[in-house]
């Protein structure tokens, strides 16, 4: 398996870590991969990187860093034959975690070696593709105004804080969505579209959502200000937001989000512009090392060594057939 992981020198703690992602990549190395480390040096150049190796021919591209990484590499890899895989540094590693992925570089790459590829969905945002998930409002109001020297310090207590500041500010926005054509009107607060289901490490808001249904899962929380804003958190931790009436739940394969005034949008935790916005499935657009066991509603299709069984046992029925004739 020929390798390329991308890191990022200043996710998280990850200056103290590449001796790690060494012993990580070793892993590999002892089971016959060729393995090649390359640093970003900024914004994009994951993403460069990243088709660069498709370019060269290389088997598999491993994010090192957090979510933000992993977009920028999942931006250079769709519609290649080039496999993602993440070592998880960053503050929030929610890809990781939604894979059950051990969080120290060394035990997450013996544990890959167990992995297969299959092909999974991706979301995209105006040009911008993401694997997990879209944020519109609150949420990404928050990404927007937080700094990194933050993250790299206090980690997800600096979400909290810059949380608290917000829920002081903000109203309720009119916004008209368009789900397949279909129009609806929401004065609304965050709406979160979903290509996987954990949201931030934390919680499953888009808790419907596969990453192989050829669909995006969309989560409008509606209301007015701040307070309804944390009785809604409250129901989302609590795991009752679905019996919450101002909480509405769509699934769509395109959606179109127009505001006013316009609203930031962010994807898996970058901010990326503000609406009006389309976002849209990419059906199958990105290949990836995925566990053989994960839960029935993140996957529908069945691994890919599963759907040749059947084809294995028809070929040798035949066989058989042919040899008795």
């Amino acid at each position: 398996m020929r390798t390329l992981i991308v890191f990022n020198p200043t996710a998280g703690h990850a200056e103290q870590l590449e001796a790690e992602l060494e012993a990580a990549a070793q892993v590999w190395r002892e089971h016959g991969w060729s393995v090649e480390l390359q640093p970003t040096n900024g914004p994009g150049d994951g993403q460069r990187l990243a088709r660069q190796a498709v370019d060269c021919g290389y088997d598999l591209v491993v994010a090192a860093g957090g979510d933000g990484t992993i977009n920028e590499v999942v931006n250079g890899l769709v519609g290649s034959q080039t496999m993602l895989a993440t070592l998880p540094l960053g503050t929030m590693n929610v890809w990781a975690r939604e894979l059950g992925l051990p969080l120290q570089p060394r035990a997450a790459a013996q544990t890959m070696l167990g992995w297969s590829p299959r092909s999974i969905d991706v979301g995209r945002a105006g040009e911008r593709y993401f694997l997990l998930m879209a944020g519109i409002g609150f949420d990404a109001a928050i990404t927007a105004n937080i700094r990194p020297a933050e993250k790299r310090r206090f980690g997800a207590l600096a979400y909290v804080a810059r949380g608290i500041e917000e829920v002081i500010r903000i109203r309720g926005t009119r916004a008209n969505l368009f789900l397949d054509g279909r129009r609806i009107k929401a004065r609304v607060l965050m709406i979160v579209i979903g290509n996987s289901q954990l949201y931030g490490g934390l919680v499953k808001i888009t808790h419907r959502a596969s990453i192989d249904d050829g669909l995006l899962d969309v989560c409008v929380i509606k209301g007015d200000n701040g307070l309804n804003a944390i009785g809604h958190l409250i129901a989302i931790l609590r795991r009752r937001f679905s019996l919450n009436p101002d909480i509405a739940y769509y699934r769509a394969h395109e959606i179109e989000v127009i505001t006013r005034p316009p609203l930031p949008v962010q994807v898996d935790g970058d901010p990326i512009g503000t609406t009006p916005m389309r976002f849209t499935v990419v059906p199958a657009a990105l290949r990836a090392l995925l566990p053989s066991e994960l839960p029935d509603d993140l996957i529908q299709q069945p691994p890919p060594s599963a759907r040749r069984w059947p084809q294995r046992l028809l070929a040798w029925l035949r066989r058989r057939v042919e040899e008795e004739a």
